[in-house]
């Protein structure tokens, strides 16, 4: 059995870390270079970026961030937010990245899939999908929409049919973030979660909610994801790396050891 693995989760808006609830009021609380080095320190196994305004905004991404990371930690690392061309993504992992998150654009263009893994292979290439839970309907049966630009333009998509075209694109792995549930600490959407991965055959990160430890347990077993992505516990010190890892390990759930 595959370790599960641990995934800080950074949002990066004007080359700080930044931190809201369902997508709105966001707040500075840092550096990204310092955070994501004390991460890698406490043995995340992987860490993720996201230019938050970056694809709302209709820019680039932050490669200076990407380059200065890159040069700070010694595990993969993905990198998200306005990444809409092939050269693009070469731009982030010529920068250092292992990994490229698309999101918005691939929604707008689902054939940045397939160029996207033609061109690096499909382990670099991640889909973001940010979902929202609305009543079930002949365009959304799942009861799960698919929206784009950071929560502000509602696609009429259904998400577990998006995450089945993605994965038929290309995409090597999926990260699953629940708008509802996203910076609440209240707990992942786990029966969004487990839809996904009984949907596709592909490595699927739960995002959006983790309050505890025990939520990122219960997101690798009851929602069976591949990862949890956690951001608020970790960046308030509310918990370390370590222990989500003990404490995902006592429930049951094989994680790398921390040193």
């Amino acid at each position: 059995m595959l370790s599960k693995r641990v995934i800080p989760c950074l949002d990066v808006r004007d080359g700080r870390l930044t931190k809201g609830i369902k997508f709105k009021d966001n707040i500075d609380i840092g550096d990204p270079v310092a955070t994501a080095r004390t991460y890698y320190e406490e043995g995340a196994d992987e860490l993720v970026f996201y230019d938050i305004t970056a694809s709302h905004e209709g820019r680039g991404i932050m490669l200076k961030v990407v380059e200065q990371v890159a040069r700070q930690i010694f595990i993969p690392f993905s990198v998200g937010g306005g990444i809409a061309t092939v050269e693009q993504m070469r731009d982030v992992l010529l920068a250092g990245a292992e990994k490229v998150s698309i999101n918005s654009p691939a929604v707008k263009d689902p054939d940045l899939i397939s160029k996207g893994a033609a061109a690096f292979g499909s382990q670099c290439i991640v889909v973001g999908m940010d979902v929202l839970a609305v009543p079930p309907s002949d365009q959304c049966p799942s009861g799960y929409e698919i929206v784009i630009h950071g929560g502000r333009q509602r696609m009429g998509m259904d998400a577990v049919q998006w995450a089945k075209t993605a994965e038929a694109l290309g995409a090597g792995e999926l990260c699953v973030n629940s708008i509802d549930a996203d910076g609440t600490k209240a707990g992942y959407e786990l029966k969004l979660t487990r839809m996904i991965c009984d949907a596709v055959s592909i490595p699927v990160i739960a995002s959006g909610g983790a309050g505890t430890p025990q939520h990122m347990a219960d997101a690798c077993q009851e929602g069976r994801a591949s990862a949890a992505l956690i951001a608020s516990i970790v960046h308030y010190g509310e918990y370390s790396i370590r222990d989500c890892k003990n404490v995902m390990k006592a429930r049951g759930v094989k994680v790398r050891e921390v040193w």
